[in-house]
């Protein structure tokens, strides 16, 4: 159950901090309204909260968030921006995906 919840709260995490950013990319580069600012640092103060809730190491914990990340941000790729992520992307984000799986959950002496 703990790899589930971790799992889970990761892509919670991840499309928190995607958010978090696109919201600011709309209103650079697509001329939306200021106003989403303000989501958006709603958004980016709950990525920060939601890395928190963790149990593990601050440390361990980001870097394999990090890998959750790479593989939402394709995801965000094929569903928003509208593109088919290649084989390649797939290859990468389960690269990402298998490290984060090992980081997180590989025996540690106790």
């Amino acid at each position: 159950m703990f790899e589930l919840k971790t799992i889970g709260l990761f892509l919670v995490t991840a499309l928190a901090e995607i958010l978090g950013c696109y919201l600011p990319y709309l209103w650079l580069k697509q001329d939306k309204s200021i106003l989403l600012l303000i989501p958006a640092a709603f958004c980016l103060a709950l990525f920060a909260w939601l890395l928190s809730l963790h149990p593990e190491a601050s440390g361990r914990v980001y870097a394999a968030y990090g890998g959750v990340y790479i593989f939402v941000a394709i995801l965000w790729l094929w569903l928003v921006d509208g593109i088919k992520p290649t084989h390649w992307d797939m290859i990468g984000a389960s690269i990402a995906l298998i490290g984060m799986g090992i980081i997180m959950f590989a025996p540690r002496p106790v």
